[in-house]
């Protein structure tokens, strides 16, 4: 066997011992990763919110509002309780989360909001142009539902996983338990 057909089976081998040891996500990935779509909104800490201003961490991604009855409190709650779980790690972790309501959801609203569940959690909201914008970008639907005076939205209801490079790595449906984050985010982490 030539030294070349050696070496080429030696560099299949360890990169398959790579692949293996890489841990797997939970959440279904996207295959390949592609760069997540980049948005321009107003932040809830009071300054202008993108994508790339979080590069170098690991960024969770949900939207939703800030009236939400259950689905918003209890996807937070997970990922606040993900982020203490990762100890140390949680330096390296960014929550977002991008409201469906700017009619309700300012910035000091969603401030006020999700500092209740972790003030790292930052919120974006904007025109409501912008945000439909957002929204088509990352496939999100939101349909405004009105009850006499009141309203609530039907919206979609799942987290994008995006790694330290800004590609959407993983999409995770709604009813993961914290563990389930705190995994794949350590296995981006130790990409």
């Amino acid at each position: 066997m030539s030294d070349t057909r050696i070496f080429g089976f030696a560099l299949l081998f360890v990169a398959s011992l790579c692949n293996a040891a890489a841990p797997k996500l939970i959440a279904g990935v996207f295959d390949p990763p592609r760069q997540a779509p980049e948005f321009d909104l107003d932040g809830s800490d009071g300054s202008k919110l993108s994508l790339a201003d979080h590069r170098g961490k690991i960024v969770i991604l949900g939207f939703g509002f800030t009236s939400c009855p259950d689905v918003c409190p209890t996807t937070l709650a997970v990922l606040a309780q993900a982020r203490k779980k990762l100890g140390a790690d949680a330096k390296h972790l960014q929550v977002i989360y991008i409201t469906v309501d700017p009619q309700t959801d300012n910035a000091a609203q969603m401030r006020k909001y999700l500092a209740t569940f972790d003030k790292t959690f930052i919120g974006g909201t904007g025109a409501e142009s912008q945000l439909n914008a957002v929204r088509k970008e990352y496939g999100i639907i939101a349909e405004k539902k009105t009850y006499g005076s009141n309203y609530t939205y039907a919206h979609s209801s799942y987290t994008y996983l995006i790694d330290g490079e800004g590609k959407l790595r993983a999409l995770m449906p709604y009813g993961h338990k914290a563990d389930d984050y705190v995994h794949d985010v350590k296995a981006l982490l130790a990409e």
